[in-house]
């Protein structure tokens, strides 16, 4: 059975990688395995925003949900973030997660960082003033195309939904004072060895350029990611 090109464009992230292949990725055809489970078929062509909503209020309709048509920048993030108790940071680009930290610790909204690629997923939960933040961490932005993306080097699909759940669980135990968060600490999951491990991260760097007791950014900028040395 050959792939069609609708077939190939959306299975592409499984079928890269070496794990998974062609061979592998037909037999999870033969099963109702689906790349996503917000969208569906029937929403190509909507704008994604607009069909997730569809599917959070057709599942709950009390759910009271605000579609945003715009890319984060410097300009419109603290606006959109303003009237939220807590954001999940599901950005795919080094240069968004930085302008979200600086936004999310300027105007004093813990967060829930998290990534994915390949079979590897990391979260971590910044509460600013008391957890180390993302710059603490991640200090400086690697250089451009010096770690591939999900579009180059592949993801299997069910690693966005283990660390989503686990983002969504910051949030719920942050609402509700249940439990311990993630600040302070980065937790990875290996899911070829199905493995989860918790780093204890060093307290908040006091030197930290976003953070820090004299923080050098103050302001929002938008990144860009710096050109790999040859």
């Amino acid at each position: 059975m050959a792939f069609t090109n609708e077939q190939l464009e959306r299975y592409s992230r499984h079928i890269i990688l070496k794990e998974i292949g062609v061979k592998e990725q037909k037999k999870l055809m033969n099963s109702n395995l689906q790349r996503q489970i917000i969208h569906a078929t029937s929403d190509i062509g909507k704008i994604k925003a607009d069909s997730a909503k569809e599917s959070m209020q057709n599942i709950n309709p009390e759910v009271k949900v605000i579609a945003y048509h715009e890319f984060v920048n410097s300009k419109n993030i603290l606006d959109l973030i303003k009237d939220y108790d807590f954001i999940l940071d599901g950005a795919d680009n080094f240069p968004a997660k930085f302008l979200i930290n600086d936004a999310c610790v300027i105007s004093k909204k813990p967060f829930s960082h998290a990534g994915i690629i390949r079979f590897k997923g990391q979260l971590m939960t910044i509460i600013p003033g008391e957890s180390p933040c993302y710059s603490c961490v991640f200090k400086e932005m690697p250089p451009k195309d010096a770690i591939p993306t999900c579009r180059q080097a592949g993801v299997i699909r069910a690693m966005a939904g283990a660390i989503g759940s686990l983002q969504a669980l910051e949030a719920i135990k942050f609402i509700t004072g249940t439990g311990k968060l993630l600040a302070g600490s980065l937790l990875t999951f290996d899911a070829l060895d199905m493995n989860f491990h918790k780093i204890n991260l060093p307290k908040r760097n006091h030197n930290c350029t976003v953070c820090g007791d004299n923080p050098a950014i103050t302001e929002l900028v938008d990144y860009e990611q710096p050109a790999c040395d040859l």
